[in-house]
């Protein structure tokens, strides 16, 4: 974890927003019909439009721009000539390396009506990492956010994904510390003033067991529901003040 000097900060900010922007794009662009290698292209025209690059593209032989994870993909789903289809949930993940600075967000969408099941645990998704932020605390610890995120769900009958979660970011990709969807208050990692984490638990519909697959040519992995059903995943990148917190990713007005 790496504390950005005042200079840095602006330069965090604008890489987040971007990503957040892309995001939004992505959001009032999708329809049913389209194919996840269209959103792909999307992200990439439009990020390289606003002279940045998609952090994705081939970082550890990760083959696209953007993750695209549908219905029982945890995260990491490769785009593809997959077509979207009424009633699907899609999670996109976008960050963007702009200035030598990486933002990173996700959401989960609807394709047309979906069930009310799938939109009962997406807002469980979308209301654990809420409760996760809201635990973030200068000189806290990531527990104390997993283990708020871990009671919320647990509560609404879901089940948060507890190996794979966020992890701290700013200059570097992907950095220490490992910030889980579950924990003890208290433990964990402390959490440095002027640092950057994401913040984005991965919530399961049951408690089946995950499936881990390769993706040819690249160390990263995807991975999936062992009984196909539904996962939802919502991401913020979060700057830890010296009182609190502030949420990076929010798009700007003009999107």
């Amino acid at each position: 974890m790496t504390p950005l000097t005042p200079d840095e900060i602006p330069l965090m900010r604008e890489a987040c927003v971007l990503a957040a922007d892309t995001l939004a794009y992505l959001g009032k662009n999708l329809r049913a019909g389209q194919s996840t290698e269209e959103l792909d292209r999307l992200a990439y025209e439009y990020i390289m439009d606003h002279q940045a690059v998609p952090a994705p593209l081939n970082y550890k032989g990760f083959p696209k721009s953007i993750c695209t994870s549908v219905n029982d993909c945890i995260c990491h789903g490769v785009p593809s000539s997959e077509v979207l289809k009424e009633g699907d949930v899609i999670n996109i993940d976008v960050t963007c390396l702009k200035d030598g600075f990486f933002g990173d967000t996700s959401r989960t969408f609807f394709i047309g009506e979906v069930s009310d099941r799938a939109k009962a645990l997406t807002q469980c998704a979308w209301d654990s990492m809420m409760k996760g932020i809201e635990a973030i605390r200068p000189l806290g610890h990531v527990g104390d956010i997993g283990f708020a995120i871990s009671k919320y769900a647990g509560r609404r009958g879901f089940y948060p994904v507890r190996n794979i979660g966020g992890h701290g970011i700013g200059k570097v990709f992907h950095e220490e510390p490992f910030v889980p969807s579950f924990g003890k208050k208290g433990k964990g990692e402390v959490l440095q003033p002027w640092a950057c984490i994401t913040v984005e638990p991965m919530i399961n519909e049951t408690s089946a067991p995950i499936r881990e697959f390769d993706i040819p040519n690249s160390e990263i992995k995807y991975y999936h529901t062992s009984d196909k059903s539904l996962s939802a995943q919502f991401e913020h990148t979060v700057l830890i003040s010296d009182e609190a917190y502030e949420i990076l990713t929010l798009p700007s007005t003009e999107e």
